[in-house]
């Protein structure tokens, strides 16, 4: 009976369901004659009243094959508005080369921003463009690329500086037009462009410089609302409210930040640009966490307020390739307090990196369905992809690093200088990766001391012919030893017998450059000269290990692997797929550290010391058939590659 009595009233609210409007159809039914307005004290759209409940979701952390699933479950939760920022220094890859998904660089089909845009519309969603020129977001150089830093100290970033702003005029010359044309008002997705990121933190105030950042984007045809986000505390010092809607990051006392705002715009919208989901991970630090309690009990009082919130992050998702941040607390450009972030940018979000649910999930479309005053029709939530433990793959072939860098990019200077102010890649010199310094033909009395000047950008491996000398970093504590960013003048014993026409081999990796704070992020041994028994050294040959496909594909001296590898080896074996290939994590623990490489394509850094001990490895980089697996070892390989279904977290 009571059966029978329930199915006429779940018809009923499905019917209800289904009579709802789509997110465009409220806004949009009777046309589009303007756009997001921030002239009272909430904000409307198109002559509607609207709060934005936004979820942050960058377009180059996700794979391109799973930016509909990730934007329809964002959508599902009762979102309106999706948010991402743009990356410059992977559209513009090199000086004056631009990959908008068209080929060019090694990150191409993570590129395609303007698909990204469109399914966000079809997926029903608004959009929040943060278009920098500086983003953040715990990002490679926060999201400039490497090449401005040939300029010297002549350029200044993040003000008016001439030679700064010509790089920001070429590269919004090409991105504005691009997004122009998927504003809100011309019938895309985009409500909201962000101009700069927390520019507070610079100290610099420079209104000129946001005044030209404002016309070099209302001149390339952007007409819809222009804001700016800092910390509420931090007041007016990145803003220029006469311009830009002044908008606030930050995760706690929420009712004390949002009262801030709204002092400093009366009658104007509140929101939230960064409500932060969760945070981030450092290498050799512990897994960070936020719990279920924590992060409810602030988004519930912003959505209380009430006040406009964009969720940072929705899905975190990865940092593929060479493309993790780092933090310098020490805000110096020497390296003095560097600290790497992990690849994985999973974030505590309420969507995990591999796309599953978590609770914040849950909360949160718990929550909206609360608070939004505005009703309108939700996709179901799709379904979860299933995951594979692949079988383990046995490494059978390998390449050493002496063999590598001889077939690397390279590049002849007097004194050591970083790998940005090598001459190649068509004159923007070197970005990711590792550089060699090489010297050879050198003679090494007995017990001979190899001193560096300044701090490592940023560990180091010393090779003498072609035989490590320089100590393992495996766990934490390692990073207190020589090879590190951490030691200030450096130096080692590298021979205990004398040697005669001797090659000296010393490969810096780069671990990420910081985001913020610190700008002049050279990678190398550029700090001053390199010494052997207090003898500056000069006339060396650079070589730039850089793992672009196009190289990694295409390398020979191939040979079996040996088990008495004393230097940097990369390992290659195949893994099976049959049929259709699903998601997975490549279980790194028993390693030490290194990077990934699948199919030509740098998946992301390893290290034992944790916390990640997995590399997410998503479907779409995997192929029917046979799979390149390589590794690339800097000192002890396992006997096999391992594959988990999870990601895994431990401390060494």
């Amino acid at each position: 009976m009571l059966v029978t009595k329930l199915l006429p009233l779940c018809f009923l609210i499905s019917q209800a369901i289904s009579d709802l409007p789509t997110n465009y159809e409220y806004f949009t039914s009777s046309g589009i004659s303007s756009g997001l307005s921030a002239e009272s004290p909430t904000f409307y759209l198109n002559g509607k009243e609207i709060y934005i409940y936004s979820g942050a979701i960058h377009y180059f952390r996700v794979p391109r094959a799973y930016w509909r699933d990730r934007l329809r479950k964002l959508r599902a939760a009762g979102f309106n508005t999706v948010e991402t920022y743009i990356a410059w220094n992977l559209h513009e890859y090199q000086s004056g080369l631009y990959d908008f998904g068209n080929g060019g660089s090694d990150m191409s089909d993570f590129l395609h921003l303007e698909e990204f845009l469109q399914i966000a519309k079809e997926e029903d969603l608004f959009a929040i463009v943060r278009s920098g020129p500086f983003i953040c977001a715990e990002f490679e150089f926060g999201g400039f690329p490497s090449f401005i830093l040939r300029d010297g100290d002549k350029l200044w970033v993040r003000t008016n500086n001439e030679y700064y702003m010509n790089y920001v005029s070429r590269w919004f010359n090409v991105l504005m037009p691009i997004l122009a044309k998927y504003q809100f008002t011309k019938g895309g997705p985009i409500i909201m462009f962000q101009v700069e990121n927390e520019y507070a933190i610079t100290g610099y105030e420079d209104h000129n410089y946001l005044w030209n950042l404002r016309e070099l984007m209302l001149n390339n045809g952007i007409t819809e609302l222009l804001v700016t986000a800092d910390n509420p505390w931090k007041g007016t010092a990145g803003a220029y409210p006469e311009y830009f809607l002044m908008t606030g990051n930050f995760d706690s006392d929420a009712q004390t930040n949002l009262d801030t705002l709204k002092s400093m715009q009366p009658n104007k919208p509140v929101m939230v640009m960064e409500y932060w989901s969760g945070w981030f991970d450092y290498w050799g630090n512990a897994h960070q966490t936020k719990t279920l309690d924590q992060f409810h009990e602030v988004y519930e009082a912003i959505l209380a307020y009430p006040a406009s919130v964009n969720m940072y992050m929705f899905i975190g998702g990865t940092n593929f390739n060479f493309l993790s941040g780092a933090e310098n607390l020490a805000f110096d450009d020497w390296n003095t307090d560097f600290s790497p972030m992990t690849t994985s940018y999973d974030y505590g979000s309420p969507l995990a990196e591999n796309g599953d649910y978590t609770d914040k999930y849950w909360l949160t479309q718990e929550l909206l369905a609360k608070y939004n005053p505005i009703k309108t029709k939700l996709p179901a939530a799709p379904e979860l992809s299933q995951r594979i433990a692949y079988p383990w793959v046995t490494l059978t072939k390998q390449v050493t690093v002496s063999s590598l860098i001889e077939q690397a990019p390279s590049w002849k200077t007097s004194k050591p200088v970083s790998m940005e102010q090598m001459d190649i890649n068509g004159g923007s010199g070197q970005s990711y990766g590792y550089v060699v310094y090489r010297k050879t033909g050198v003679n090494l009395a007995k017990n001979s001391w190899l001193k560096i000047d300044g701090r490592i950008c940023d560990t180091l491996i010393v090779l003498v012919n072609g035989v490590r000398v320089s100590p393992i970093i495996e766990y934490a504590s390692d990073l207190s030893n020589f090879g590190t960013w951490k030691t200030l003048e450096p130096s080692i014993m590298i021979n205990t017998d004398a040697l005669t026409g001797a090659t000296i081999d010393l490969v810096v990796e780069n671990w990420g450059r910081v985001n913020v704070g610190a700008y002049r992020q050279y990678k190398g041994l550029w700090q001053g000269d390199i010494y052997i028994n207090n003898e500056a050294v000069y006339d060396w040959t650079m070589y730039a290990l850089e793992f672009k496909k196009s190289w990694t594909d295409n390398l020979y001296s191939w040979t079996d692997v040996s088990s008495n590898n004393n230097e940097p080896v990369l390992y290659k074996g195949s893994l099976w797929v049959d049929g259709t290939p699903a998601d997975t994590y490549v279980y790194m623990e028993e390693w030490v550290k290194g990077l990934v490489i699948v199919n030509g394509f740098v998946l992301g850094r390893y290290a034992k010391m944790g916390p990640q001990q997995a590399l997410y490895l998503p479907a779409p980089l995997l192929k029917q058939g046979s799979n390149d697996i390589m590794v690339f070892e800097h000192y002890r390989a396992a006997s096999q590659v391992k594959f988990v279904t999870d990601q895994v977290y431990a401390n060494h």
